[in-house]
């Protein structure tokens, strides 16, 4: 089944084609004609332009900051969007489930700009993003979020768990709606490993840097989540600290609720500069 999101409300549909959370260098172009220039949009540009700096660094509490204030402030509309268009009023259907579709705004080796598209009940599985900060703005809609962190363990010959399950640590459980704050992941903390529910239509803003890339060894993980108890598998948790808090996390194959509808993006368009040429 296939999906149409209109990022501009006009009455053709948009090219689609089948992608998945896998990234390629190349930057998607925008539609050779003229579209207006969104100035949050070309801010949060900019400051990524700044505050990304590579593979193997994690932007600054300052810079964090300053990307959060930017994205706390974004609208729908700053990216093209409006509640009114058709997809946002589809209401979901008992037993069936749409795929998610996802476009790019922008791209580069340090950084990307995508949104995500769910329609209600789709679902995004539990997945990781490897030496990646991630910030998330929730657009439109009402989604339920599930994110947890891997715990490592400071013994070299942990034979307590067997080597195919990871103890995680629950990071977050539950429905947020937009507006609603940025979220910020890290590398190691801040619920690096999430999945999402929708539970109406919604649009996800992330900001990835840097982004996947399988030849760097930045290529999405998938997992399922286990009780911590249900396993026969002892091992200390911290004190005061209770189970439930605590779950095994399996890797599993690629699921098929990963599987994306690819659009090509008609929103508001970025002024691409290079970085010797950024005002400071």
């Amino acid at each position: 089944m296939t999906i149409e999101v209109r990022l501009a409300d006009v009455s053709r549909s948009i090219r689609k084609k089948k992608c998945y959370r896998k990234t390629s260098s190349k930057t998607k172009r925008f539609p050779p004609y003229a579209a207006a220039i969104s100035f949050p949009l070309q801010s949060l540009y900019m400051s990524c332009m700044d505050v990304f700096k590579g593979v193997g660094t994690v932007p600054s509490p300052t810079d964090v900051q300053k990307l959060c204030s930017i994205l706390d402030g974004m609208m729908a509309e700053d990216v093209g969007l409006s509640r009114n268009l058709q997809f946002f009023k589809t209401r979901s259907v008992v037993g069936v489930t749409s795929k998610v579709a996802c476009t790019t705004i922008y791209q580069s080796e340090k950084f990307s700009l995508c949104i995500f598209f769910l329609p209600a009940n789709a679902v995004i599985p539990l997945h990781n993003h490897p030496g990646m900060t991630v910030f998330s703005k929730l657009l439109l809609g009402k989604v339920h979020i599930k994110a947890y962190d891997l715990i490592t363990s400071n013994n070299s010959d942990d034979s307590t768990s067997p080597s195919q399950f990871k103890l995680a640590s629950l990071k977050a459980d539950g429905v947020f709606t937009a507006p609603c704050d940025t979220s910020v992941l890290y590398p190691t903390s801040g619920g690096n490993i999430h999945a999402f529910t929708a539970i109406t239509p919604c649009a996800i803003l992330d900001v990835m840097g840097p982004p996947y890339s399988k030849k760097d060894g930045r290529d999405c993980s998938y997992y399922r989540d286990i009780p911590f108890d249900t396993l026969p598998y002892e091992r200390e948790v911290m004190t005061g600290e209770k189970s439930e808090q605590y779950r095994w996390l399996e890797e599993i194959e690629v699921p098929k609720e990963s599987e994306m509808e690819g659009i090509e993006y008609m929103g508001p368009q970025i002024i691409e500069m290079s970085s010797s040429k950024m005002i400071r």
